[in-house]
């Protein structure tokens, strides 16, 4: 390199530090988007999360102060309460049947199968449709009709006994939502365990190998450490997902069979737009970020804690 390449080199690198020069620091290049972001994003957050103290009703500016009532009537209301208990259940089932689903379904397309590259497309194609369509597709699979749907297919192979109302009982409604939504996204969760796998050095197993250690050792003891940064990704993507569940639940029950479906997300919009009790349902928003926030704090914490000890 010449010696004048060397100093535009030298001048390039000290240029976003000169002040008298008339070049801005990089810092300001992001103040535009900083501020589009506060004006679109952070000030309707801070300015709507005062509605939950009020008792707005979503018309009009007309609004009392109410304190805590809102949040006192959350935490007393059956619905509401029925509505965390099925987030939670939903949240539990979707993060670990989903990731145990999408980590086989990753081992099983790592493997050297010629078929290899068409399964991963086959598994991870529901994932890019919409998640109205696929469950208005389930809401047909589930019609209750016994010659219609997954009823039809029982009845068929002689499992007609087994045939249900699978949206319309309250006690198997949540779980039929929940495999729909698992059977979308199981395949994401594939495609981050599979990005984990292709960062596991092979030699790692080959000397493995060399010293007698089997499937199962070697992944315990090799392939799920090493996995410990998809694990987290794919833990914290499911988690959030599962306790701000809506679209699923909105296009394929409404909530129902009576409250049996509903969450916290559903509960909200219903207090909002339907019975017009904007400031109830902003607590329920509120509780919920700061609810989703809390575990998202603690799980990540644990995690990446685990990242380091693996």
């Amino acid at each position: 390199m010449t010696v004048t390449a060397q100093a535009v080199r030298r001048d390039a690198v000290k240029a976003p530090r000169r002040r008298g020069g008339g070049i801005a620091p990089p810092w300001l290049f992001a103040v535009p988007a900083l501020l589009i972001y506060a004006l679109v994003v952070l000030y309707p957050a801070f300015s709507g999360a005062g509605s939950a103290f009020t008792d707005w009703s979503g018309v009009g500016a007309q609004r009392s102060f109410v304190g805590l009532d809102n949040f006192q009537q959350l935490f007393h209301d059956d619905q509401a309460l029925g509505a965390l208990r099925n987030t939670l259940l939903l949240t539990v089932a979707i993060v670990v049947v989903q990731n145990g689903i999408g980590l086989l379904l990753a081992l099983g397309v790592h493997t050297g199968i010629k078929s290899r590259m068409v399964l991963r497309v086959v598994f991870f194609a529901p994932v890019v449709v919409s998640p109205v369509m696929v469950s208005f597709l389930w809401k047909y699979v589930y019609n209750p009709a016994p010659d219609a749907g997954l009823n039809a297919a029982l009845g068929a192979i002689g499992l007609g006994g087994l045939r249900q109302d699978w949206l319309g009982n309250p006690s198997i409604a949540l779980w039929s939502v929940a495999f729909t939504v698992i059977w979308q996204c199981a395949g994401y969760s594939m495609v981050i365990f599979l990005a984990g796998l292709e960062g596991v050095p092979q030699e790692l197993h080959e000397s493995a190998m060399v010293d007698g250690a089997g499937t199962v050792a070697r992944f315990r003891h090799i392939t799920w450490p090493l996995l410990a940064p998809a694990v987290t990704i794919n833990l914290m993507l499911s988690t959030v997902g599962g306790l701000t569940l809506f679209t699923q639940i909105i296009a394929m029950t409404n909530g129902g069979p009576g409250y049996a479906t509903d969450t916290l997300s559903t509960v909200l919009y219903k207090q909002a737009f339907v019975f017009g009790k904007f400031g109830y349902s902003t607590a329920v928003a509120l509780v919920l970020a700061i609810f989703v926030a809390a575990v998202s704090f603690i799980q990540i914490g644990y995690l990446r804690s685990r990242e380091t000890a693996a």
